[in-house]
């Protein structure tokens, strides 16, 4: 070898070696370590069931609960399938265990051609501090939601996209919400990938203050290719969406990881999300989980035992699609609760024993 030829040779070792440690170094930057994992599931654990809180009209479900509070009172958006398709509800609460229904938000429409059918709301720009305020935030004089929406009748059926609805009055009322004309997100956009190209489904948009990712709003959204997974997108004017990176944030590689849900604990984010079909051990159920970021971006998954599973008569079949918060050292976990007779309801779990709801499926 001529010394130029090994002067070269080393130069290339000596810049592989650098890039090695640097990727090293930015993946144990990245990393959320072990210890921390185990921290938050210590404090986010759940221990006691309290039961269901909402339950809908025979012959309906409920599902996908999303929480805010003004003053004393909590406010909870849901859905409700009828058969028809998605509709969006509220109701109120004094004490996180008692609710009441108060009326519909986002109903079916005749006049639009792409959400007449489905209108899944879920509310978007609220504090995410943990053991915070939980208010509702304003951005350009509106409060925010994001929602699933679909043309085609049926459960999930059609084309599945992310619209956008907004509400110039304050949310604690029965009002429709005004909705964009065109979906921000769609599986039929020209930047499309090979993992969203098919539906997208559930979304979830924060407020990035110290815009990690370079922008101020940010949303997590599960959707399906060949598996169903959860991936970003963001906007600096909650209208315009564009989506991030060309693959997902969390990835099983099978059946489902989706329906996000997150919280700031001091410079960690929490992502609360739910599984279906990749773990052995819960065969044809679905859990509760989570994982853990510093940047928005890098996740560290909980490889523990689930935040919530499937374990009384209510929620025997399904315990999944997180909604969770902390208020007076107690810890609330909201979540879809679906029995082996399909019947499909919000159910609690506590970190405290609260006793047990008294709410039940209407009987078939």
């Amino acid at each position: 070898m001529t010394p130029k030829n090994y002067t070269r040779t080393l130069f290339r070792a000596i810049a592989m070696v650098a890039v090695i440690f640097i990727a090293t170094s930015a993946a144990a930057q990245t990393a959320v370590p072990q210890q921390t994992m185990e921290e938050v599931f210590r404090e986010i654990k759940t221990s006691h069931k309290y039961g269901l809180v909402i339950t809908a009209p025979e012959g309906k479900m409920t599902d996908s609960p999303s929480i805010f509070r003004k003053g004393d009172t909590w406010y909870m958006y849901y859905i409700i399938f009828d058969g028809r398709g998605y509709e969006t509800w509220m109701a109120t609460s004094q004490n996180l265990l008692d609710w009441t229904t108060q009326g519909r938000v986002m109903s079916f429409t005749a006049d639009t051609d792409w959400d007449s059918n489905q209108k899944a709301g879920y509310l978007s720009l609220v504090d995410t501090k943990w053991g915070g305020s939980y208010k509702i935030k304003r951005y350009a004089d509106r409060y925010w939601m994001s929602y699933l929406g679909g043309s085609s009748r049926g459960y999930e059926s059609g084309t599945l996209a992310v619209g956008i609805a907004y509400n110039e009055d304050e949310p604690t009322s029965v009002k429709e919400w005004e909705r964009l004309e065109k979906p921000v997100l769609s599986p039929k956009d020209e930047d499309a990938d090979w993992w969203d190209n098919s539906v997208i489904y559930k979304s979830s948009v924060i407020e990035d203050k110290k815009k990690l990712t370079g922008h101020r709003f940010v949303m997590y959204y599960n959707a399906k290719g060949n598996a169903e997974r959860i991936g970003m997108a963001a906007s600096d004017d909650m209208v315009s969406w564009k989506r991030l990176g060309s693959d997902p944030v969390l990835d099983h590689h099978r059946g489902i990881t989706g329906d996000a849900y997150l919280q700031r604990m001091g410079k960690l984010w929490v992502m609360f999300y739910f599984g279906f079909g990749w773990d052995k051990e819960q065969s044809g159920k679905a859990w509760d989980s989570f994982a853990c970021s510093y940047d928005l971006v890098n996740w560290t998954d909980w490889q523990g035992e689930p935040l919530i599973q499937p374990s009384e008569e209510f929620d025997a079949q399904y315990a999944h699609k997180p909604c969770v918060v902390k208020h007076k050292g107690t810890v609330y976990h909201f979540y879809c609760a679906v029995d082996k007779q399909g019947n499909r309801g919000i159910a609690l779990s506590t970190s405290k024993d609260l006793g047990k709801s008294k709410v039940h499926f209407p009987k078939r």
